[in-house]
């Protein structure tokens, strides 16, 4: 995109894998480092987006696979127009929990949708707004799920022939996409996991164009 001056970073990965902490503590870590920075989830940071994680994740009514990636693709259509798009042509450091490999990973490989189908619409809709960087946080599904200690939502009561099915996916969408995908050994500690992903994260960011306003901001930014 021809406005794109930021820089996206997206955060995958199976449940109970620590994302959603990781992405936390990233947006933390960037603001302290002087970087304009701006943490979002996919769906849930525009009006349309809450609405429709409460039918997607917390309805009772059943829905099919392909309902449920078409509803998450319309509420990402939002969420880039809304708020990435402006976010990437002011220059910020854009951090989202979950994007299109999610979709394509939970209702394509997980679903059983045909993958280069739902691959190619998802990413037509939001007109190739793609992450620079992906990083996929990767342990086996009844570890992830050993970890969750409330309620769980539609998703996570799907069976764990599923849950298995959507790690393998995002593995091989990581295979696909080496240059974007940094896959991470969520098996391990929070703060082992969080030292990958501030080196990963900081190594990208000093070669992009966000870089300079770090610098200008914060003498640790280079450090």
């Amino acid at each position: 995109m021809s406005d794109r001056r930021g820089f996206f970073i997206t955060l995958e990965g199976p449940e109970g894998s620590g994302k959603s902490s990781q992405g936390r503590w990233l947006l933390r870590r960037l603001r302290r480092l002087g970087y304009p920075v701006v943490f979002l989830r996919d769906p849930g940071s525009t009006a349309l987006g809450r609405a429709l994680r409460r039918v997607l994740l917390h309805t009772a009514a059943p829905m099919s696979p392909l309902q449920e990636a078409l509803l998450f693709i319309g509420g990402r259509v939002q969420l880039v127009e809304e708020r990435i798009r402006p976010a990437l042509a002011r220059a910020q450091v854009v951090v989202c929990d979950r994007f299109h490999d999610a979709t394509v990973a939970y209702q394509g490989f997980g679903g059983k949708l045909e993958v280069p189908w739902l691959d190619r619409l998802g990413r037509s809709a939001i007109h190739g707004v793609m992450p620079s960087l992906t990083i996929l946080l990767d342990l086996p599904s009844p570890r992830g799920f050993a970890r969750l200690d409330r309620a769980r939502d539609r998703m996570e009561r799907k069976a764990m022939g599923f849950h298995r099915r959507v790690r393998q996916g995002y593995l091989r969408l990581a295979k696909r996409e080496p240059r974007r995908f940094v896959v991470i050994d969520a098996r391990r500690s929070p703060d082992q996991v969080r030292k990958d992903v501030d080196r990963i994260v900081l190594q990208r960011l000093r070669h992009s164009e966000v870089s300079s306003l770090a610098t200008r901001h914060s003498p640790l930014a280079t450090r």
